[in-house]
């Protein structure tokens, strides 16, 4: 931070004698406001009323990142709920987990104790929309919804979604659907089963979406938040909403 120059004190000046009698009136003052403990503490008192400023507004900037960040939409996998273009934003906390035998693990013999994982909030559900690090290329972020749980079985079949044998109604589609390419997992003509820690995720625009038809099961721990708000075009702000189903929770 730049700082003024300080300014010297009327009648100083170098040359001048350094008899205070010959002047009597410039000479004191400037002594006396350059050694002035007052006015140094005022200075000292502003500086640091700008450091606990500055300190106060990265705090809180952190925070409000660490839970709720916003991204731009690119691309039309989601389409046609969500669009490319289009601003959200993402609740990061709402997903938040902890191992709680994770410090149990550092003790002696307990190397191999089996995760127990806790989600104060919730863990994700069907239908809702997710941002998450693309398993391939971790320096991407995709959104997709979600469709099928962990220990579940998704098949997809006839263009219908088939979620433990039970269709799956998905309203949201405006009666796209569902397919799966040659070489993709679920077309092999067998229920696909969702593995312990990861969801079965999908794209809205079924027939233009890289997605767990794919590249399979989707890691819990890849999942950033919940797309909660779209903010921008102004046309599309409001609520992201969440998929309900009537005979699968």
């Amino acid at each position: 931070m730049d700082e003024t120059p300080l300014r010297r004190g009327p009648g100083f000046d170098q040359s001048a004698p350094t008899d205070a009698s010959a002047h009597p009136s410039g000479w004191e003052q400037t002594r006396g406001e350059q050694g002035d403990p007052r006015a140094r503490a005022s200075v000292r008192g502003v500086l640091k009323e700008l450091l606990e400023t500055a300190i106060f507004i990265l705090l809180v900037f952190l925070i409000v990142r660490g839970v709720i960040q916003n991204f731009k939409i690119e691309g039309q996998s989601m389409e046609p709920n969500l669009h490319t273009g289009q601003y959200i934003l993402v609740n990061k906390i709402v997903y938040f987990h902890f191992d709680l035998n994770a410090p149990l693990r550092l003790l002696p013999g307990n190397a191999d104790l089996p995760a127990k994982v806790v989600y104060p909030f919730h863990m994700p559900r069907r239908g809702e929309v997710v941002v998450f690090e693309y398993p391939r290329d971790m320096s991407k972020d995709y959104i997709k919804r979600v469709i099928g749980l962990p220990g579940e079985t998704v098949l997809v079949k006839d263009g219908q979604v088939f979620i433990d044998s039970q269709p799956l109604d998905e309203a949201y589609l405006k009666g796209l659907q569902t397919n799966c390419r040659g070489d993709d997992p679920c077309n092999f003509g067998q229920p696909v089963t969702v593995p312990a820690g990861t969801v079965f995720v999908m794209g809205d625009n079924r027939n233009n979406s890289s997605d767990s038809r794919e590249w399979g099961a989707l890691p819990l721990d890849g999942i950033i938040g919940k797309a909660w708000v779209s903010y921008w075009p102004r046309s599309y702000w409001g609520v992201i909403p969440s998929a309900t189903y009537a005979a699968l929770p």
